[in-house]
């Protein structure tokens, strides 16, 4: 229902997808679904993440390519976030699947973060995989 989109080259432009397409815009309406501009900081990722990355291109994409985190890289920036919404992505990418917990706690030593927060997501790596989130 949403989209995270950070315009690399044209940073400056995040305010304006805000606006033009952004929650409770027009197109949300018309939609059903609506993009949100961010920056380069605005999610805490692993180190490294960069060169997981994969394009997404095809003919719906009219020749412009995008550049989407792998998930378990995403999955870090969601629990970082703490909110409900993230938990409940990770138990569904759990259960089908998607995500390996070692790889999970892998990244996480790799993700520069305070220890207090550091714990606090362990703790719902582990509650993401024995279902008590």
């Amino acid at each position: 229902m949403e989209a995270d989109v950070y315009p690399k080259n044209k940073p400056e432009l995040a305010d304006l997808i805000d606006g033009s397409i952004g929650e409770g815009s027009p197109f949300h309406t018309s939609f059903g679904y609506y993009a949100q501009g961010v920056g380069e900081n605005t999610a805490v990722l692993p180190r490294g993440w960069q060169e997981r990355v994969f394009v997404v291109r095809s003919p719906a994409t009219r020749g412009t390519s995008g550049l989407c985190l792998e998930v378990h890289d995403l999955l870090i920036s969601k629990l970082v976030a703490g909110r409900e919404k993230d938990l409940e992505f990770g138990r569904v990418a759990a259960s089908h699947g998607l995500i390996d917990g070692e790889l999970l706690r892998a990244r996480l030593v790799s993700t520069d973060l305070a220890p207090s927060l550091r714990a606090a997501v362990l703790v719902r790596i582990s509650r993401i995989f024995d279902g008590r989130a």
